[in-house]
């Protein structure tokens, strides 16, 4: 059974970014200084080498993977921690023997970002639909270890969320309403009214013009 080429090239990147994602990782843990990112370097090792291995698997043999998928990290909103608390300059560090627990968690979140988009982006090019769906968990797995990642970084202060005055945000965002629930069919009947009398509504956003 022949893949097509856009997803055999897709898959190609998507292996090769893992093998790298892995070799990264296995530096970091003999880098870092704090326990608990050691434990989680060392699960989303684990996690990472599995889905490697399924994909290569699935592409040797055509037997079907099991569909696996990551939940979503338990956490509520109250536990983020909003705003600037006096942010510490950034600039990229001169060479050392050793990475800061906070240059490994900034790296490794950076990995997931890039992983969960790219797998993602791949999966939508293929036709094979395990292949896919193999693409599709590991993009959002990679997303949900991502967040993990950042809710450590988070609490460490090491990434912090600006915001903007209240007023400003509510603004924005309550400027967009629920849509009717039936204006498809009232849209509908409208359009051909008008198309009828010669007339199109004009629908775009007032906003923009």
């Amino acid at each position: 059974m022949p893949f097509g080429a856009a997803e055999t090239l897709a898959v190609h990147e998507i292996l090769s970014e893992k093998i790298c994602m892995l070799d990264h990782f296995s530096f970091y843990m003999t880098q870092s200084q704090d326990p608990a990112l050691r434990q989680m370097i060392q699960r989303h090792m684990q996690t990472a080498i599995q889905s490697y291995n399924q994909l290569v698997a699935y592409t040797h043999d055509y037997q079907q993977a099991p569909s696996q998928r990551m939940g979503n990290t338990p956490v509520s909103p109250q536990d983020i921690q909003y705003g600037l608390r006096n942010p510490s300059p950034e600039s990229p560090s001169m060479p050392t023997m050793r990475f800061s627990d906070k240059q490994i968690a900034g790296a490794m979140l950076s990995n997931h970002k890039n992983s969960a988009k790219n797998q993602m982006s791949a999966a939508t090019e293929c036709a094979d639909p395990n292949v896919r769906q193999m693409l599709i968990n590991g993009s959002v797995t990679c997303c949900n270890q991502g967040y993990e990642i950042f809710l450590y970084m988070n609490q460490q202060g090491w990434y912090q969320v600006p915001t903007l005055q209240d007023h400003t945000a509510k603004t924005m965002l309550h400027h967009y309403q629920p849509a009717n629930q039936g204006y498809p069919s009232n849209m509908s009947t409208a359009m051909m009214q008008q198309s009828r009398s010669g007339q199109m509504p004009y629908t775009g956003n007032p906003m923009m013009m």
